[in-house]
């Protein structure tokens, strides 16, 4: 039997593929993990903004088969970064002919000027790639935010193919015309939320193969027998969805967490009683200190309504203490000064600490990953999804995974 710990979109979607018998053990008492919505007072809001881009048309498929349509809508991505006093488009490094002109002089300067060594962090990656302005007006004090660490702690290929690169030709031909095209350029949203997507997953799952609240307290590799808070289990095949840092001491096995190491993040979705000034924007970036957030969605600006409804992101040292309250009156203060307020009245919150919510891959922790991965599997264990395998990782990438370790 495969024993499944976790119900989120990795857990569910291995269920969903492979031939095996199976049992989803799940800690909360709902499926989703991460990826799960709540309703409030009119207001649906994600633990924090969930867009799906589904590259691969299987998956887009097996996704679209499952989900109610009803509520789907297709959106064209609009960005910007809150630089300064202005609202620069995203990604910066390909508008900087927006800056103001001496600002923009520095940028491209700094840019035909940048060393041509090769990188081994990703400060020194920002540096070499886009010069010292371009990283440091934004590149490196937006991302030090996120990560809540020292850029020079990361590996220089940290977000792989999710950092927005731009070569000198791409960034002078777009002071021209825009192209400021991603990977995630478009995306569905659900009106329902993105736990429309889980139940998507959960449709042909048989509820008797999934057991909530029944949270694993040991893995006893040798027998291949999980203990939980209800009972013993024996397994043929152990897939473990939950973050590999919690996975490790189930097992028995130490973790460094000076080569695994992570950040968490403080997401706050407010509802208020009318609508902002900002019409357009899908989400914004704030690289400025002054702000405590990294980043604020409009959940409002991608299903219409009378309501301004966003998200807040703040970023923590995992082991920081969070003072949600205080957070929240900075939070509002913050809103107000970069103009996303204005009279509205704060009529609904809810908030949720992710932890662990950004991992800091580095080339030692990539080392330890593949150490802790080869132990487990000589016991037929699998840690897999983002925090399994601890990575920068999309949600197509960890359904990408999941299926493919079902055909094996």
């Amino acid at each position: 039997m495969d024993i499944i710990i976790g119900a989120g979109v990795t857990g569910l979607t291995y269920a969903n593929f492979t031939k095996n018998p199976y049992l989803i053990l799940e800690a909360d008492d709902h499926t989703g993990g991460l990826c799960n919505t709540i309703c409030q007072d009119g207001f649906v809001w994600d633990y924090s903004g969930h867009f799906f881009h589904f590259q691969n048309p299987e998956i887009a498929q097996f996704i679209s088969e499952r989900l109610d349509k009803s509520g789907l809508v297709e959106v064209e991505k609009h960005t910007q970064i809150r630089y300064k006093d202005r609202l620069i488009d995203f990604p910066f490094q390909k508008n900087i002919h927006q800056l103001e002109q001496q600002e923009f002089i520095d940028c491209l300067v700094d840019l035909f000027e940048a060393n041509s060594i090769t990188p081994t962090t990703f400060k020194e990656m920002l540096y070499t790639k886009f010069g010292k302005s371009i990283a440091e007006k934004f590149l490196i004090p937006y991302n030090e935010k996120l990560y809540a660490t020292d850029l020079n702690m990361l590996d220089a290929d940290a977000m792989g193919r999710f950092f927005p690169y731009a070569d000198k030709e791409d960034i002078i031909r777009n002071f021209r015309k825009a192209e400021n095209s991603s990977y995630n350029g478009s995306f569905l949203y659900h009106r329902g939320g993105a736990i429309q997507y889980v139940k998507a997953l959960e449709r042909d799952i048989p509820i008797e193969n999934i057991s909530l609240q029944e949270r694993v307290t040991h893995i006893d590799l040798q027998q291949q027998k999980v203990t939980t808070i209800k009972r013993e289990i024996k397994y043929d095949h152990l897939i473990s969805t939950i973050p590999l840092i919690n996975l490790l001491p189930l097992c028995g096995i130490n973790v460094d967490t000076t080569a695994l190491s992570w950040n968490k993040v403080l997401v706050f979705n407010l509802g208020f009683d009318g609508l902002g000034p900002d019409k357009q924007n899908h989400w914004i970036y704030f690289p400025e200190k002054k702000y405590c957030f990294y980043r604020v969605g409009f959940y409002s600006n991608i299903i219409p309504s009378d309501r301004m409804s966003l998200y807040v992101e703040i970023g923590y040292q995992h082991d920081a203490v969070v003072d949600e309250k205080a957070m929240l009156q900075q939070t509002l203060n913050g809103l107000r000064e970069a103009g996303i307020l204005t009279n509205q009245n704060l009529v609904s919150y809810h908030s949720v600490v992710m932890n662990p919510a950004y991992v800091h891959v580095s080339q030692k922790g990539i080392q330890e990953v593949s150490k802790y991965k080869d132990i487990l599997a000589a016991y037929n264990v699998s840690s897999i999804g983002r925090y399994g395998s601890w990575n920068y990782s999309s949600i197509e990438d960890n359904m990408k995974e999941a299926i493919n370790l079902s055909y094996k």
